[in-house]
Formats: structure tokens, C-alpha cells, sequence
């Protein structure tokens, strides 16, 4: 990420989870009390996910907490968001959701000139097998980079 671009919260579930496929920038539509809430880095969406329903893109399960200086006209924390995209790009991710086994999920919340974004990523879930496959690769480059550091110390 640039300078100008600083990361609110991250979702690192989504790339254990998924093979990534193609990834997305997205604005989100969000009222006052939330952006001030994300201001503070309290937010989570390590269990949201996109559905795209009549040509438009929704964010849902990404939970923002109540901003603690709020009164009764605060947000709701894991309400539905809306997902600013071009037409092209949600069609194109209409047709990746259509395929079996594949998800849109967001990847992080940053800022980019003075406005919330979300990266979106188009994945193809894992099975457990990946999952081992990854960490065993590594481990592996880990023993590697042990053993060259070990070896040039050693001279």
C-alpha cells in the first residue's frame, strides 16, 4: 500500500481459506458515527463476505462497534453495506459467485484519500489438503532460511 493508503482492518482469514483469484477496490457506503468508530481501527471482518443481488454489491457480517461517544442515532454494527462499484465489475463478480466453490470476500478496510475502500478478493476455497500443503511449504522455506543464515554466520 502507498503512504496515502492506510490499512483499518484485515482479514487474514480469507487468504488461509481461499486460493485468490482476482482482487477488487470497492468504496462502501457508511454513515458518520461509523467512519469515526474506523478512525479507531474497531472493526472485524474476518467473517464477512459480498453477495451481489440485483446488480448491486452488499457487504455482509462485517461488524464496525458502536461508536462509544454516540447517542440513540448511532449505527447499527453488523448491518448491510453497500459496495460501490462500476457495472462492469459487478458483473464480473456476479459470474465468479455463480461458479461452485468460488466466494467474494474482503481482504481489508483502508483509507485512500481521505475515504474508506475495501479490497475485495474473488477466492476459490481451500481444502483441508491445501491447507496442510501450505503450511508445510512453510516450514519448509523457514528450515531454509534457518539453515543460510546458520551457514553464512558460520563463515
Amino acid at each position: 500500500m502507498k503512504a496515502s493508503q492506510a490499512e483499518i482492518v484485515s482479514n487474514p482469514k480469507a487468504r488461509r481459506d481461499y486460493h485468490i483469484l482476482d482482487t477488487y477496490e470497492a468504496g462502501i457506503v457508511l454513515h458518520g458515527t461509523e467512519v469515526k468508530t474506523l478512525r479507531g481501527g474497531k472493526g472485524q471482518i474476518s467473517d464477512a463476505f459480498v453477495r451481489v443481488e440485483k446488480d448491486q454489491a452488499f457487504l455482509y457480517n462485517a461488524h464496525i462497534d458502536e461508536y462509544t461517544f454516540g447517542n440513540q442515532l448511532n449505527h447499527i454494527p453488523k448491518a448491510v453495506r453497500k459496495l460501490l462499484l462500476h457495472k462492469s465489475e459487478i458483473r464480473k463478480l456476479a459470474e465468479y459467485a455463480d461458479q461452485k466453490g468460488h466466494s467474494i470476500v474482503p481482504l481489508s478496510f483502508y483509507w485512500k484519500n481521505g475515504k474508506v475502500k475495501v479490497l475485495l478478493a474473488v477466492g476459490k476455497g481451500k481444502g483441508e489438503f491445501d491447507k496442510r500443503d501450505d503450511i508445510r511449504q512453510r516450514e519448509a522455506d523457514r528450515d531454509l532460511k534457518r539453515a543460510t543464515m546458520k551457514h553464512s554466520k558460520g563463515r
